[in-house]
Parts: C-alpha cells; structure tokens; sequence
C-alpha cells in the first residue's frame, strides 16, 4: 500500500514530512525515505526499517529546503531491499527527479522493455523507476507535458508525489484506485496518502486529489490538471476495511464510522448468541463497537495488543508475520474464561494468523466462540498493490466457510456479504473496486503480469 506525503512552500518541510510519514506508518514498516531540495541542491536520507529508526534529528537538519517528499514502503512490486527503498532519486540533464509511489502498474513488463529497448538502465525492481524513465526521455521543455507524457503510458494504480527540483507534484490514476489529499499550512501546500498525516502537522485539508488530476505546485501557487479521458472510478475498498488508520477521512468518507457501519450490518446479518463482543485488536475495533450496539451484548476488550510490534499482515515473509503473531496480541483470561465470545475481525487472507488467535482465546477458556468477519471472502488476488498472495494461498479460494470454520477450531463463523459491505460504505457500489470478493477486475490485467503474480513467492 505505502503512505506518501509532499510539502512544498515550507521552511521546515523535511521536518514536517517526517511527522507526516510518521502518521502514515501503518501503510508501510519495510523502509522510509525523504528527498528535499534546496536552492538547487538535492539532499536525501534513506533507509530500512519503521521512520524513528531511519532518522534522527542530524538526519532531519541534513535535509534542508522549503520542498520534500517522503515515503513509507510495502512492497508489493519489487523485493524488500535497500535498492528499492522510496522515494526513487534520479539526476540527469533536466534536472534531479525524485518519486514517492503508491499503487502498482499492471503494465510493467511491458514498460520496462520498451525502456530498455530504447537504452534505459534499470537500477531497482520497482514499477515506480519507469515514471522516472519517461519522464527523463521526453523532449518537451515543459516539465508539465513530460509528467503527463509519463503518466500516459501507465495502466493500474498510482497515487504519487514527484519532485522536479523546486516543482512539487501529485496524482491521481484515473480510477482513483488509492487515496491521496490536499491540503495547506501557512499558505505551504501538502499532499498526503490520509488526512490524519494533516491532522498531525495541523495543516488544514483542502479537498481530494480527484481520480485523474495532476497537481503542479510552485512558487506556492498550485495548477491543477486532468489530461486523461474520465474513468469509471474504483475506490480500493479494502483501504475501508483495514488500511487506513480510523481518524482518516478517504473517499469522502470517516474510516472509522464506516467501519462501525460494518459492524452493524453484520449484526443484523450474522447475529450470534454470545456474553460479550471483543475485537482482535486493532483493526476489529470499530466494527467491534458497531456489532455491540446494534446487537445490545456488552463490549469487552478480550485481547492486549503489544504496540511495539508491527502489523502483522505487511510483514514482507510468512516467516515474520508468524513470529509476530504470537508476540503482538495478549489475552485477558480473567475476561474470557467461560464466556460465549462474538470474535470481530476484519478480514481472513491466508488463515494462518486467525487460527493462532483463535486457539490462543480457546485456550484461555473461552466456551464458545463464533467470528464474524467485517468483509466478504477473500477469494481473488489483488493487481493493484496489497499483497495479497497467489490464488493457492487465499483460504477462501480453496476452502467452504465451514470448511475454514472447522480449522480455524470455532462454533461458527460468518462473513458480511458483499451486499452488507458495500451498503456500509454509503456511495454507490459502483464507485469501488471489490476485485479481491469477485474477480470482477476494473482494468484489464496483462497475462503476463497475472500469471507473474499469481506464481509470486515470499
């Protein structure tokens, strides 16, 4: 998913894009990177890991300027390696570029050869390096007509910020797969993945970048632009669902309201015979409360969720993800011993951390224990940038509900249908891509790019 974040106009913007990335942790913990500019000299800091490891306060003074870009990586496209950490720095006869992505192309393969065939040297394994490329061949003099040469040639998904020297820029694919938002401190303009990364530096929010539209930022005055012909729009509804961080307002719409409302309709969809309603913290919290008050069974917190520890569906190895599992939530045994439990978890992908949970809580005395899930089965991959693994991997796409009942060790389990889901979400079911339940894709994915996907190993 990856969280970015541009500021430009502001003395302090490096500084403020830290605290801007920091808001935005939760979108990425594989690396974090600042790129700034400065009376025409270019300053970076880079490296692996969550954004207080990476920089401290002589890292943040070395970035010097009123212009910076940030980035925050997931990776879907492109190994989780030094060489592919964001934002993509590159300097050449026009200038220094600098690029903060998120998204993934479903064209890649296809871009990269025609690049390569006309001389172009890759030096990372991300989709991101192929804006750059395009960028750096146009022949226009306007740097407004070279992003828009670039982005012509893309297909899939792109939310993005892009530094050409002093010039701050944003958008937005078409279909407005990702979230990205505008706003302004101090007459400083800010863009950014969710707007609680505005609330954070107490900047005010303007509007949304809209699906399509470019914004060129300079000299603190903003252009904005929609070059491509309209698309039918394909909100990720997932970023609903557990992406964003619950203060966050994407797509017009609360997370955490919405979330509630997820709560509700399960409730009235799935209601269970229970003592209390406890959430797998932290993302089962809102729909959580939602499911309580319209099913009138107390609300009890039944786990402790150890903070330290990141979160363990981004995790770039199954490896880590089961370390961190067992680590992250803690049991009360006090509050679940010999009670009727209704589990509230957002959503089921592989099975392999639930089912940890689920004999975690068994064993702690629970005498029933009926799940529900916030969202409909996880039955397709996804091509335009959350990791959801290959078809072989998704436990809903080779398993029954009952079927996945019986090993996850539960009385019952039930998951909100996609009817509920997208009444929840309170714009037109039309507006969202729910690929991930259907299968029903809105853009045409490649063979090559969907078999390549579909044979990824981590």
């Amino acid at each position: 998913m990856c969280g970015i974040f541009g500021i430009a106009g502001h003395k302090e913007a490096a500084r403020l894009t830290y605290l801007g990335l920091y808001a935005l942790q939760h979108r990425g913990e594989e690396s974090a990177g600042i790129v700034s500019y400065d009376l025409g000299r270019i300053n970076a800091h880079q490296g692996m890991g969550l954004v207080e490891d990476v920089f401290d306060e002589s890292a943040i003074r070395s970035l010097k300027g009123p212009i910076a870009v940030g980035h925050v990586r997931y990776s879907t496209t492109g190994s989780s390696l030094e060489r592919n950490i964001q934002p993509f720095l590159v300097n050449h006869k026009k200038g220094h570029i600098a690029i903060a992505h998120n998204g993934n192309l479903t064209n890649t393969s296809h871009l990269r050869e025609t690049l390569e065939e006309q001389g172009s040297i890759f030096q990372t394994t991300m989709d991101s390096e192929a804006i750059v490329h395009f960028v750096a061949q146009s022949k226009d003099r306007d740097y407004r007509k070279r992003v828009i040469h670039s982005l012509s040639n893309l297909e899939g998904a792109y939310s993005l910020v892009m530094l050409l020297d002093d010039v701050l820029v944003g958008a937005r694919d078409p279909h407005g797969f990702r979230p990205l938002c505008l706003g302004k401190l101090n007459g400083a303009y800010v863009l950014a993945s969710e707007t609680c990364a505005l609330d954070l530096i107490q900047a005010e929010y303007i509007r949304e970048i809209e699906p399509g539209e470019i914004v060129f930022i300079r000299d603190k005055k903003l252009e904005s632009m929609k070059p491509f012909p309209e698309q039918k729009h394909a909100f990720c509804i997932f970023e609903y669902i557990y992406f964003a961080r619950p203060d966050s307002n994407i797509f017009g719409k609360n997370v955490y309201l919405t979330r509630k409302r997820l709560g509700e309709e399960m409730a009235k969809e799935s209601p269970a015979e229970c003592d209390l309603v406890m959430p797998i913290p932290d993302s089962g919290n809102s729909a959580a409360l939602g499911f309580a008050k319209k099913s009138k069974i107390p609300y009890e917190v039944g786990m402790i969720r150890n903070h330290y520890v990141g979160r363990t569906f981004i995790q770039p190895s199954q490896f880590i993800r089961d370390f961190r599992v067992k680590v992250k939530l803690n049991p009360i045994k006090d509050v679940i011993k010999g009670k009727r439990l209704a589990i509230i978890e957002d959503s089921i992908v592989r099975g392999t951390t639930s089912r940890a949970r689920i004999k975690t809580i068994r064993e702690s005395g629970a005498e029933k224990m009926h799940m529900r899930i916030s969202c409909p089965p996880i039955k397709a991959p996804c091509f335009y940038g959350i990791d959801f693994p290959t078809k072989k991997e998704l436990i809903a796409a080779n398993y029954t509900v009952k079927e996945i009942e019986k090993f996850m060790g539960l009385d019952s389990l039930k998951y909100l249908s996609q009817e509920g889901l997208l009444k929840a979400m309170l714009l037109p079911a039309c507006e969202f891509c729910t690929a991930c339940f259907d299968g029903n894709y809105p853009t045409k994915i490649p063979k090559k790019f969907s078999k390549k996907m579909l044979e990824k190993k981590r």
